[in-house]
């Protein structure tokens, strides 16, 4: 039982897949209890069972409204690019409607239709698989669309047009809609341009080479969600139905909109938090210590790990506490009172050592732990440590660690 115990103790409130000794504690007691209904001692065993148990099953805690608002917020801006998006795909079948291929499976047989017949039309695909279906083929990058019986559509990849749209797609993940980053079909509007032979194997087992229509995507489509295109007159070459207006509604949602000087270690943490549940990328990145992205590669780090950080907050947890900060010079002279060596040192020695020393660093090191949308801890706490020079504000140096 005091094994058991301490095995709860060390969890810290966290929860544990296995148990070394819960199962034997609780067998044990429960024989006990059992035997000796009315013995005192049993009793208080059994009462130990009961607490350590609870103990067992994590912290839980009274989730707030204002904890879990970002998701409503995100789910309005959600449905208002999901409603232009709808209108700005219909406008891209009207425009096209002339010269679309109304059925497009089977595919016209390429025995039968040549290239010149037709080259230049159109045609939508609701299940492009990607990147499940994409492969690196003799003539490119492809997506393959369809299957031996039917005939085949190679959607090229490899071109600006996909790449443009795509990249519109991820920002709009980034800074609207989480959940994309589950989908994995497309519906994808666009114009035939040649015909390729390829073996569509996508990592699969290599099979027979198949004659396939090369589609040159126009736009993609994930209805409920997003329509985005190549757009070469915007400085990114792409949009997505409704993005000059995200800014505009996101900036109605924040609650938090810069990092004060003073910002404690714990404050600093907090609003890195909101930064991420409101989407606010750029109160985000001011959180960071910036030496962490002077690099392209460091800036790339910071968008992959907000991306992640994205994911946890819509599908392992909704809210973070934080402990007190611990402090301590990393670097520099320490003329604070905890500084044993303070008390043997005049000012004046103080002052010399803190310009023989150069600038000071110190180091916050912040616990969090973690709640689900049920209000139950989610594993261990987690160390967050942040720096600061020279008295200035506290900066987040390990920003990739979860809550």
């Amino acid at each position: 039982m005091r094994e058991f115990e301490k095995e709860v103790e060390q969890a810290r409130g966290g929860q544990k897949m296995v148990w070394r000794l819960k199962k034997p504690a609780m067998d044990r007691v429960q024989e006990l209890k059992i035997a000796y209904p009315n013995d005192p001692d049993v009793e208080k065993l059994y009462q130990r069972v009961r607490v350590a148990l609870m103990k067992s099953k994590g912290d839980y805690t009274q989730i707030q409204p204002e904890w879990v608002a970002y998701k409503l917020n995100e789910e309005n801006l959600r449905r208002v690019i999901a409603a232009e998006s709808q209108k700005k795909w219909d406008e891209f079948l009207a425009a096209h409607k002339d010269s679309l291929i109304e059925h497009p499976f089977p595919a016209p047989d390429s025995t039968v239709v040549t290239l010149d017949e037709i080259k230049g039309s159109f045609v939508v695909l609701d299940d492009v698989q990607y990147p499940r279906h994409q492969f690196y083929g003799a003539t490119g990058e492809f997506v393959a669309c369809g299957k031996p019986s039917e005939g085949y559509y190679f959607v090229n990849i490899g071109t600006r047009r996909w790449v443009g749209s795509y990249e519109a797609v991820k920002r709009f993940r980034r800074s609207v809609d989480t959940t994309l980053a589950e989908v994995e079909k497309w519906k994808v509007l666009g114009q035939i341009t040649d015909i390729t032979a390829e073996v569509p194997q996508a990592g699969e087992q290599s099979g027979a080479v198949q004659f396939g229509w090369i589609v040159t995507p126009v736009a993609l489509f994930v209805p409920a969600h997003v329509a985005a295109w190549y757009d070469e007159k915007t400085p990114s070459s792409s949009s997505y139905a409704g993005e000059e207006q995200v800014e505009g509604i996101k900036n109605g949602w924040y609650t938090v909109r810069e990092v004060p000087a003073d910002a404690s270690p714990e404050r600093v943490m907090e609003i890195f938090m909101t930064a991420i549940k409101e989407k606010n990328f750029n109160l985000y990145r001011e959180c960071i210590d910036s030496a962490r992205y002077e690099t392209e590669v460091g800036e790339d780090l910071i968008r992959y790990h907000w991306d992640r950080h994205q994911e946890r907050f819509h599908s392992q947890y909704v809210h973070a506490s934080f402990g007190k900060a611990e402090i301590s010079v990393i670097k520099g002279f320490d003329e604070s009172e905890q500084n044993q060596e303070n008390f043997f040192l005049d000012d004046e020695q103080k002052k010399t050592l803190t310009k023989v020393m150069g600038q000071k660093i110190e180091q916050a090191v912040v616990e969090s732990v973690s709640y689900d949308e049920n209000g139950r801890r989610i594993g261990a706490p987690q160390k967050h440590t942040l720096t600061r020079t020279n008295g200035g504000r506290w900066h987040v140096v390990n920003y990739d660690v979860r809550f």
